[in-house]
């Protein structure tokens, strides 16, 4: 499962649900909550954290959180389409391949780092 951040556009969240991707949009349910409040949410059941905001990153590389999934998108608004088909085929195919990483995509390449547990 998937938890889209509030600043992930709702067309990308549409074609990830419609690819059979179950995805909690905070944007829809919860706007507002703060970063930490995602991130215990990604816990338990373990989801991964789908959002175009750096602080994530901050997160995972700076205060060393750990045991969250998180796929950062860096795009152009006008590649949106694009960026459709590179996620519902990375979550279709890979999913399991982002469990335990810190994964950026934009429209050229997909980079996938294990977060370190130690």
């Amino acid at each position: 499962m998937i938890i889209a951040d509030e600043n992930i556009d709702h067309t990308l969240i549409e074609a990830i649900r419609a690819a059979g991707i179950e995805t909690d949009s905070v944007y829809e349910t919860r706007r507002g909550i703060r970063d930490e409040v995602i991130i215990e949410a990604s816990r338990n059941p373990p989801r991964i954290i789908l959002t175009e905001d750096k602080d994530f990153g901050e997160w995972v590389f700076a205060h060393h959180v750990t045991d969250i999934s998180v796929v950062f998108l860096r795009y152009d608004f006008r590649d949106t389409g694009r960026m459709k088909e590179i996620l519902v085929k990375l979550f279709i195919n890979r999913i399991e391949d982002l469990i335990g990483c810190f994964t950026t995509i934009t429209v050229d390449k997909i980079r996938i780092r294990r977060i370190r547990t130690d």
